[in-house]
């Protein structure tokens, strides 16, 4: 048994150690290190007379394989634009360069106060943070001037952009090239980019298709390792993920593949490029380019040559996804076009196969009760439920180990000089008195990926944003804001964070102190021992005051559950031992 409660002291420290140092160390730190690294980008911007931002011209390649892009995006006079209007969406597309530079998600809030902004996603060229989409072709063996360019000025049939009405993009090259780029877009948040190019030379041509998202600037980042942000992708049917700094300490990546997606992400929203899912790519980057203090970011991809004769057309049709991360939108999106591991744009973690049946689950409940916070309630229920049999074990144990106490200390005593008989003598009464010493152990360890995968739902997921409980609980996926320390809202000023502690995170350590008092004491654990473990609800109620409301009510409800249980199946079993007893006299 004190072999097993090391164990549990083991683990339990190590999580309050690494969430603690993730919390009140490494995350602020690194965030003060972006924030400061955003000041010197926007400073550096302001004295920049000509902006750029990363974008490629097309020339000829260097080699028939491979289509060389080279950044080079000037600002340019306005030559008009093209509204963009759909239910989700409201922006413009830029006629200069066919460029998708400027989009609001128009149902998305930056925060939840009534004058609050929409969440902007996209931004023009020339701004400190500008981010936009664009896609075009390569030529080899051409002029650059004989493809579209990121300064070309296209025509448009129509001035709107709407689910009902798509748009035709057309620019003539002057020496026999026709371009034609048809825009499409649904309800929701994907774009249908249908590219075709029109060969009335006498020439043969050899054409490659592409697309690229460019963003300016290092974005603001949580800076938690349990969440991916920046360019990521699959290739061949295999995920990469880089995040800024990986791009920073490692340099571009850089590889081919058949289909497959790649794109920004954010925690909440992403744009994503989505070529033919049969188109070859010769090549897909994840790249970083560094000017002083001017940081910017491009994904792009690169179809294969493909061969455009005397006469002939070539088309290809491409899609491209700007929007909110909606877990039921992405599925469907992946079983319509057939894009492998696209639900893998939301970061599920390690726990997969765990964190997605979760918030199936979660999301069924709250379409039934309308309430996330009460669906978390009822899913910890039925977690309790499927896990009873092996709690019940456990629970039955710590009552036979409660039991037999006494014995324990006066083996202890007998064989204080002799360890190993010790040890053999607290097996054969183990054995006796149905005792399992790792029967404590397993409720913790399977709590353990449940707990981070219901972490990873409540925190990466956008269908817990700004959803409320009851009462003060407004936001579960933001932490309890009530805290007594400001007598509940009465005092107008901020407490540091980390005395910034919820009514919330209290229940919660008072819920671990009283489950705590539940489980019989070891005889094997020295003084020390036991005073780390009794101080352990007070370091868990400090380490989970910044963690979202809904993690914490989960927590609490199920310590609450796991004490009624407890109490309920020991006193049963005290009292089937008394009566056993009993009847042996």
């Amino acid at each position: 048994m004190g072999d097993n409660k090391n164990f549990v002291l083991f683990a339990v420290l190590s999580l309050a150690i690494l969430l603690g140092y993730q919390t009140f160390y490494a995350g602020p730190k690194m965030e003060a290190a972006r924030e400061q690294a955003q000041v010197t980008a926007t400073e550096q911007a302001a004295k920049v007379a000509a902006e750029e931002a990363l974008t490629p011209r097309e020339v000829a390649p260097e080699d028939e394989t491979t289509a060389e892009l080279v950044e080079n995006e000037p600002v340019l006079e306005n030559a008009g634009s093209i509204k963009i209007e759909t239910p989700e969406l409201s922006g413009s597309l830029e006629l200069r360069g066919a460029r998708f530079d400027d989009l609001l998600l128009t149902n998305h809030k930056v925060t939840m106060a009534d004058d609050s902004p929409n969440v902007r996603l996209l931004s023009p060229v020339g701004k400190p943070d500008a981010y936009f989409v664009r896609f075009g072709w390569s030529a080899s063996g051409q002029n650059p001037d004989a493809v579209p360019s990121a300064s070309s000025v296209w025509s448009a049939d129509r001035d709107t952009l709407t689910p009902s009405s798509p748009v035709t993009l057309s620019w003539d090259n002057g020496d026999g090239l026709m371009f034609v780029m048809k825009i499409e877009v649904d309800k929701e948040f994907m774009f249908t980019v249908t590219q075709s190019v029109v060969n009335s030379t006498d020439a043969t041509i050899q054409m490659a298709p592409y697309g690229l998202i460019s963003r300016r600037g290092e974005p603001k980042t949580a800076g938690l390792y349990i969440l991916h942000e920046g360019p990521l992708g699959v290739f061949n049917g295999t995920l990469e993920e880089k995040n800024y700094d990986d791009l920073e300490d490692d340099g571009n990546f850089e590889t081919s593949s058949t289909g497959g997606w790649m794109g920004i992400t954010d925690k909440y929203w992403m744009t994503t490029l989505i070529p033919a899912q049969d188109a070859e790519l010769s090549r897909a980057r994840f790249v970083r380019r560094a000017n002083g203090g001017d940081v910017s970011y491009r994904v792009d991809y690169v179809e294969n040559w493909q061969t455009l004769a005397a006469g002939g057309t070539l088309e290809s049709t491409s899609h491209f996804y700007a929007g909110a991360k909606i877990v039921g939108t992405i599925d469907h999106y992946q079983e319509k076009y057939g894009v492998a591991l696209f639900d893998r744009t939301i970061d599920w973690g390690w726990f997969y196969w765990l964190t997605r049946p979760i918030f199936k689950g979660l999301h069924m409940l709250f379409n039934i009760t309308g309430n996330y916070g009460i669906a978390i309630l009822l899913m910890t229920v039925i977690l309790k439920v499927v896990l009873f049999p092996l709690a019940n074990k456990s629970y039955v144990s710590m009552s036979h180990m409660k039991q037999a106490q006494p014995k324990i200390k006066k083996l202890q005593e007998r064989y204080k000089d002799d360890r190993q008989k010790l040890q053999q003598e607290m097996m054969a009464l183990y054995k006796k008195e149905k005792i399992n010493p790792m029967a404590g152990c397993l409720p913790i360890l399977v709590q353990i990926p449940i707990f981070f995968a219901l972490y990873k739902v409540l925190y990466v997921t956008i269908e817990m944003r700004h959803q409320p409980f009851f009462g003060w609980i407004q936001d579960l996926s933001a932490p309890d804001p009530l805290t007594p320390i400001t007598l509940f809202g009465a005092l107008d000023w901020n407490p540091p964070a980390f005395l910034a502690i919820g009514i919330l995170p209290i229940l919660m350590g008072i819920s671990m102190f009283l489950q705590q008092k539940l489980n019989p004491q070891s005889a094997a654990m020295d003084p020390t021992q036991q005073k780390i473990m009794s101080f352990l609800p007070l370091v868990f109620t400090f380490i989970m005051a910044p963690f979202s409301a809904g993690l914490v009510l989960y927590w609490t409800w199920n310590n609450t559950l796991s004490i009624a249980q407890q109490w309920v199946i020991m006193r049963r079993e005290e009292a089937r031992q008394a009566a056993k007893e009993k009847a042996k006299a």
